[in-house]
């Protein structure tokens, strides 16, 4: 299988052109490409699909497997293959999604994508500093969906986290069925706000666009910031805008190509990987 390894602010994803490869089992080869031993090393697997209702279809999957509906690095990447590699000449282009077709402004420079601003639609907000108890203690979370669902919390120490015990309980949490993803957040001053994010089937990322989207609406919606922020990451900063009516979500960021290759995935020594 031919692939070329990408990432958005550190949120990496091996990335596969179904216009010219097939994928027979999306989800164990998500599963043996991401592992960062014995496999490629990812935070999942995305597919460039042909699509009849936009320009492509992404089709992205966690690193264990699961389906996810959407990612915003995910899909600056997508933005940045379909033009570096040819697949298109426009900068104006739409992308399918489990969360709907999502529309992408491409910023080159040397012939080359640098820069992708997606119009990520409008969230719903179905929680606003609601309680929640985790591990017997209480929290307030704001739920925000971003085509994808997203628990934000604040809290006054976000780098110091211990986020790889408490993320899981979150996700795991009986009061999303379906698991969530989970934003820490600080917010800084009225135009920044910081985030580590805990990523349903994926773990702790470097970086979440999705997330990052929903952390400025909680922000917003809870008083706390402007209509345009600067949210930080640890692989980096993501600018969204909003307007607070209801209408879409604007997120501007980066999106790099690492490496390309091919593997042989019925030869991959994965432990568990048959069991």
């Amino acid at each position: 299988m031919k692939f070329t390894k990408m990432q958005g602010l550190g949120n990496d994803y091996v990335y596969v052109n179904c216009l010219e490869e097939m994928v027979p089992d999306p989800e164990e080869t998500a599963r043996l490409v991401s592992d960062r031993h014995f496999g490629i090393g990812s935070d999942g697997l995305i597919l460039i699909c042909p699509s009849k209702v936009a320009d492509f279809e992404m089709r992205m999957y966690n690193a264990d497997g699961s389906r996810g509906e959407m990612c915003g690095n995910g899909i600056r990447c997508v933005g940045k293959y379909v033009y570096d590699y040819g697949l298109t000449d426009k900068t104006d282009i739409t992308v399918e999604t489990l969360a709907g077709i999502k529309y992408l402004e491409i910023f080159p420079r040397d012939g080359k994508a640098q820069e992708i601003k997606v119009d990520m639609g409008a969230p719903v907000v179905s929680a606003i500093d609601s309680p929640i108890e985790v591990n017997g203690q209480e929290y307030r979370i704001t739920e925000v969906s971003m085509g994808n669902p997203h628990a934000v919390l604040y809290i006054e120490d976000v780098q110091g986290l211990a986020i790889e015990k408490i993320g899981p309980c979150f996700e795991m949490h009986p009061r999303f069925p379906n698991r969530v993803n989970t934003e820490f957040a600080r917010v800084l001053d009225r135009q920044t706000v910081e985030m580590r994010v805990w990523e349903r089937g994926s773990g702790e990322t470097l970086a979440c666009g999705t997330g990052a989207c929903a952390v400025a609406v909680a922000s917003m919606v809870n008083g706390l910031t402007e209509h345009q922020v600067t949210v930080r990451l640890l692989g980096g900063d993501l600018k969204i805008q909003w307007d607070g009516k209801g209408g879409s979500v604007y997120m501007t960021g980066p999106a790099r190509t690492v490496f390309e290759g091919e593997i042989d995935l019925e030869h991959l020594d994965v432990p568990g990987r048959n069991q």
